[in-house]
């Protein structure tokens, strides 16, 4: 490494060695900051990250395949024969340090997935419940109103839906957000169909003043917002 460091590179390898960090100086912390949130998020691997780093108690010889953090924290080196050939030395513990450093990654991971299922959850509550308002408005024969209030509840899933897939739209509206749902294949034709008749309904409650949207037409397009939110993400 210091050979690619003054030879390849041109640059000075003692000077780029001081600003790493020591390894026996900062894994301490870093050990006492990943345990328990291991144990809050990661239970079922809280003994394994434990075993990497403590020394066994019961131990017949140290070998490179039980050799372990703490061995290297207390400059172990067993070796061997007259001429003093390594056994198990401190690069033994780079595999342990690096299942433990997987381990943790492993958290952030599930982490971030239990994050996108909250808010996934969350939204969807809070979709159902606007919902469940138009159809209150509905049922009240406020048709008009509840068709608003349902095709709202039918964009806002959609342009979730764009986001987290990283989608690109031009304007964030349902036939725009069907269209680009369809060219990056996330829904079918049926669906893309189904979300082309209630953007129809949801405009005619917007915009067209020439008649009122019909009981029927309102209730299939609550209920067809409804499935979308369960079926589409």
């Amino acid at each position: 490494m210091e050979e690619h460091f003054t030879q390849v590179l041109k640059k000075n390898y003692q000077e780029f060695k001081k600003g790493l960090p020591v390894f026996s100086a900062s894994y301490q912390t870093w050990y006492s900051e990943a345990l328990p949130l291991i144990k809050i998020l990661l239970p079922l691997r809280y003994n394994d990250f434990i075993r990497l780093y403590e020394k066994p108690k019961v131990r017949k010889e140290i070998t490179k395949e039980n050799y372990v953090i703490e061995d290297y924290l207390s400059d172990t080196v067993v070796t061997t024969g007259f001429d003093k050939k390594v056994v198990a030395g401190p690069d033994a513990a780079i595999p342990a340090f690096e299942q433990q450093f997987h381990i943790v990654g492993a958290i952030l991971n599930t982490l971030e997935s239990s994050l996108l299922d909250i808010r996934r959850e969350i939204q969807a509550e809070l979709l159902d419940a606007e919902l469940e308002k138009a159809a209150l408005l509905a049922k009240g024969k406020l048709y008009r109103p509840a068709g608003i209030v349902a095709g709202i509840v039918l964009e806002k899933h959609l342009e979730h839906v764009c986001e987290r897939r990283q989608l690109k739209i031009s304007r964030k509206t349902i036939a725009d957000m069907n269209e680009a749902l369809k060219k990056y294949e996330v829904i079918g034709f049926p669906e893309y169909r189904h979300i082309g008749l209630l953007a129809e309904l949801y405009q005619l409650c917007v915009q067209n003043k020439k008649r009122e949207p019909e009981q029927n037409e309102v209730a299939d397009l609550i209920n067809g917002a409804d499935k979308m939110i369960k079926t589409i993400f």
